[in-house]
């Protein structure tokens, strides 16, 4: 068993899986992705690469539509070498306090912002957008790390996938 369990964070691909995104997201240990897929291929292509089936979750975003879209949850808990993690797509949306509810991180997407933010026990991240590029916004994805020993001391990064373009 390693010490340390490795999580590549994506969302808002928009229908767009770049080569980079799916660089960024090989060799991890689970993958989480906070919505607006766009398409039922980029779905299907993102569960592909998780190392298994039972090391990936995923929510619907407000772009999902269709039959592919419908089983997929609008929010979803997992628990990761410990660590209990609420994702979602909006976090507008987020109607209960995490840290009262025992929880170590919050991911969301939406905003095409990545974001990482540390509010008392608890880290907020949002990846930012993978997919297609919006205004002047970065093409980002995040990776966490979670200690098995101390699964509340979770880290976080942001990773520039189309860095200086």
């Amino acid at each position: 068993m390693t010490e340390t369990v490795q999580i590549a964070v994506i969302s808002d691909t928009h229908g767009l899986l770049r080569p980079e995104a799916v660089a960024a997201l090989r060799g991890v240990d689970w993958i989480l992705h906070a919505g607006d897929f766009g398409s039922a291929e980029v779905l299907a292509a993102v569960r592909a690469l998780a190392s298994e089936p039972g090391q990936f979750a995923a929510v619907r975003g407000n772009v999902d539509h269709g039959a592919w879209a419908k089983y997929l949850p609008k929010r979803v808990t997992v628990k990761i070498a410990g660590a209990r993690i609420h994702m979602l797509h909006d976090l507008g949306e987020l109607d209960f306090n995490p840290a009262t509810e025992g929880y170590a991180a919050v991911i969301s997407g939406h905003s095409h912002q990545p974001r990482i933010e540390q509010r008392g026990s608890v880290i907020y991240i949002n990846p930012g957008s993978a997919g297609p590029r919006r205004f002047r916004l970065p093409v980002t994805v995040a990776r966490l790390r979670i200690p098995q020993k101390n699964p509340r001391k979770i880290h976080a990064e942001i990773i520039d996938l189309l860095p200086g373009g």
